[in-house]
């Protein structure tokens, strides 16, 4: 027994030692290496759960989802850094002068491009703030068409419809024309249409009427519309305009395309088409 126990003190007292054994060229012990590592492992964990506290609690204010994602984002950031400072303290270097070296850094990154960054930041704190675009609202910005996933401290994330997930710096949301598609509850379906010259209007324009006033999710209010607008090379062009509920737009746009091509045919109303005649002469 008393074997039993003076090798298990010795155990013991070895892996203290080896604990305190310092690595070479470093000046650093085992031990502080692996309290650095317990530091980040216990932070990582402890942010993660704060940044979910956090956002819960948000959550039950009136603040935007798109407000409280990006406050999130934030305050992650600076808690992730903090953890890294702890955990380069537990390792025995001094923070202060960590953080003189980092300063050092972040200047040299300044006189190179810091600039965009801060440009994107506050590019998104206005964007978050003064909100013209909101999480799962559809829009088209920069050139780019999609529905809005989240607003980070650097760039939007849009959802393509095809599902390409699309990033753009925030500077290029904030300083482009926005479209939003979604943020009004009614929208104006518009179908364009051309009937030959031979066609009479006085007719063709009743039949467009009465089938956008037949279709249940066109709106009474605002009336829908069939105006003329142009006279081209092969066609008098008109266009049905429906008013609809902005989640109906699409499908109110798919049944008056497929239903004024289909009422035209079966009311005899032509919808001319590009074509070549060919003549050939035989000398």
């Amino acid at each position: 027994m008393n074997n039993a126990k003076y090798v298990i003190y010795r155990g013991v007292l070895k892996a203290m030692i080896d604990l305190g054994r310092t690595i070479p060229y470093t000046g650093i012990t085992v031990l502080q290496v692996l309290t650095a590592i317990i530091v980040l492992v216990i932070g990582w964990i402890a942010v993660k759960v704060i940044i979910a506290v956090f956002k819960k609690e948000l959550g039950k204010t009136k603040l935007p989802e798109l407000v409280v994602e990006f406050l999130a984002r934030f305050l992650s950031a600076l808690l992730y850094v903090v953890v890294i400072l702890l955990a380069v303290s537990a390792v025995g270097i001094v923070v202060g002068s960590v953080v003189l070296g980092l300063s050092a850094v972040i200047g040299l990154i300044l006189g190179f491009g810091m600039q965009d960054t801060m440009t994107n930041l506050f590019a998104g704190v206005w964007l978050a703030a003064l909100r013209p675009i909101d999480k799962d609202e559809v829009v088209t910005t920069n050139g780019m068409t999609g529905k809005v996933n989240a607003i980070g401290m650097m760039a939007t994330e849009l959802l393509a419809y095809d599902n390409k997930f699309i990033t753009l710096p925030n500077k290029l949301v904030w300083g482009s024309a926005i479209v939003n598609y979604t943020r009004m509850p009614t929208r104006r379906v518009d179908v364009d249409v051309g009937v030959s010259y031979g066609s009479d209007l006085d007719r063709a324009i009743p039949v467009a009427m009465d089938l956008m006033k037949k279709h249940s999710l066109v709106l009474e209010d605002p009336a829908p519309a069939v105006v003329v607008t142009e006279l081209a090379d092969s066609s008098v062009n008109l266009q049905l305009r429906a008013w609809s509920k902005t989640e109906d737009y699409w499908t109110v746009k798919g049944d008056m395309t497929k239903g004024i091509f289909e009422t035209f045919k079966s009311e005899g109303i032509e919808i001319p088409f590009p074509q070549m005649d060919v003549h050939l002469k035989q000398e």
